[in-house]
């Protein structure tokens, strides 16, 4: 069974087109709060933002000792083709007890305020409820044990291949492997809009990174 699902991972990401660090889909755009398809899941690889962010890196994220590998990045709410975007002002400012639920998965306070006005606006959803719903996707993604340091450079589909077979149900046109300057810079694994499960998402997938083997750096 494994090797039936590593040669369909083959596959998949032999066709797919280049990654880039953004959302998948073309355009963001304006759209009603709760109109969507699907989630986008974004896992960045900490190592690779903190060592090539330059001035907008976030030190928090950053700070030397955190050791962290993959971070939540957000949780985008996505169309079957494009994406929603800054869907407008919540009546109320975030609340402390909002921002104490992001602290539970995002790195960092600046990234969850950023995150919530870019997508969590467009999921329909109070702040609180946002950010417990991208805990709670996080908590259903389970880092597979050989990708939890990095110190390693690996093929793009090896990167698949292994959340695939660390995650019962999801398959390689579920999630991308996105790439830039031959590093890992996230794994995009997409959800349901009832966040009960993964789904198919082929514009997503398509993004795959194509090149033969990337680095992933040393979590400090």
């Amino acid at each position: 069974m494994r090797r039936a699902a590593a040669l369909a991972a083959a596959a998949f990401l032999a066709g797919a087109g280049a990654a880039a660090a953004q959302d998948y889909g073309g355009f963001g755009r304006k759209a009603e709060p709760g109109d969507f398809d699907f989630y986008v899941l974004a896992l960045s690889w900490s190592p690779t933002y903190c060592a090539g962010a330059g001035e907008r890196r976030d030190e928090a994220q950053c700070a030397p000792g955190r050791g962290l590998g993959f971070v939540v990045h957000g949780l985008w709410p996505q169309y079957a083709r494009g994406y929603p975007e800054n869907c407008g002002a919540y009546p109320r400012p975030v609340s402390r007890q909002a921002l104490e639920v992001a602290g539970q998965v995002f790195p960092s306070e600046g990234l969850a305020r950023y995150e919530w006005r870019k997508h969590g606006t467009c999921s329909g959803l109070d702040p609180a409820a946002y950010f417990a719903a991208a805990r709670d996707a996080r908590s259903a993604v389970t880092i597979p044990d050989g990708l939890k340091t990095g110190g390693q450079t690996l093929a793009p589909i090896e990167i698949a291949r292994q959340f695939v077979t660390a995650n019962r149900g999801l398959r390689p046109d579920m999630m991308a492997v996105a790439c830039a300057r031959g590093r890992l810079t996230e794994v995009r694994i997409c959800f349901s809009k009832d966040l009960r499960g993964f789904t198919p998402c082929p514009e997503v997938a398509r993004g795959n990174c194509r090149a033969p083997e990337i680095a992933l750096d040393a979590a400090r």
